[in-house]
């Protein structure tokens, strides 16, 4: 891939958007290309999760390639706004932890990217936010669904409406993102959270996602039958009964995803 790059090491996969002299700016090839290295690392059993991160120091992702959105047209710009979501849904309901280590500006489709991750940790130089009325549209790759459940429909219009981009420490506040640390800790930080992820048991990190992901757009009683459901589709396995057994016995789970 020319636009994203992936490292694998201690079972955690590190995808990294890797056009720095544009911000890391998300035109259609680097789309595709995120939604291919997912793909890639789901196939692969040895990680256990995911690190998302831009390439240089000052910006995780920009925004989209205004290039190629000036060109659109009502149907071309249909196409595009459901290629974005299609890739990001995916990243949302990826069955392994995804971990967002947000090193600089996360604006526009950046900020949506970040928001369909897991988990967001952003450096103390961070900035977020969708500027997308500035430019005569609104975010299309998810950003007013996922923003408005994360924050709540008061906070995300306010945000969406203004186009205004909030440093770090605000993002945090209001829960848009989950921890902010120093910008030259940022990775270790990620790393941690994602080594302790991939140390618990694979099916029950899975479920887990499945569970919150999934059951937060039903009604509860329904999420709770399948909250219920995973739970005891959870007690046929084998890593149940190892990390049972490990507790019992004192001594360090060893899960083996089964």
């Amino acid at each position: 891939m020319e636009n994203v790059k992936i490292e694998v090491r201690d079972a955690i996969a590190i995808i990294t958007i890797d056009r720095p002299k544009v911000l890391n700016a998300l035109n259609a090839q680097t789309v595709a290309e995120i939604g291919e290295a997912f793909e890639q690392v789901r196939n692969d059993d040895a990680v256990r999760a995911v690190i998302l991160t831009g390439g240089g120091e000052k910006a995780f992702v920009a925004g989209a390639d205004i290039n190629e959105l000036a060109t659109m047209n009502p149907i071309t710009g249909k196409e595009t706004a459901e290629r974005g979501q299609r890739v990001f849904t995916a990243i949302e309901r990826f069955p392994k932890p995804v971990i967002a280590a947000v090193n600089g500006f996360a604006l526009g489709g950046g900020c949506e990217l970040a928001l369909a991750c897991h988990i967001r940790i952003a450096s103390d130089k961070a900035q977020l936010g969708l500027p997308e009325v500035t430019l005569g549209i609104i975010p299309g790759y998810g950003g007013t669904q996922r923003m408005a459940r994360l924050l709540g429909k008061g906070k995300a219009l306010e945000l969406i409406c203004t186009g205004d981009r909030i440093p770090a420490d605000e993002a945090e506040r209001i829960g848009l993102v989950n921890k902010v640390v120093p910008a030259d800790q940022l990775m270790a930080a990620a790393e941690e959270m994602a080594r302790k992820m991939a140390s618990r048991g694979p099916l029950a990190i899975r479920a887990a996602i499945e569970a919150v992901m999934i059951g937060s757009d039903m009604p509860q009683d329904a999420g709770l039958v399948l909250e219920a459901t995973l739970f005891g589709l959870l007690a046929s396995t084998s890593d149940m009964k190892e990390g049972m057994g490990t507790f019992l016995e004192k001594r360090q789970a060893k899960f083996t995803g089964k």
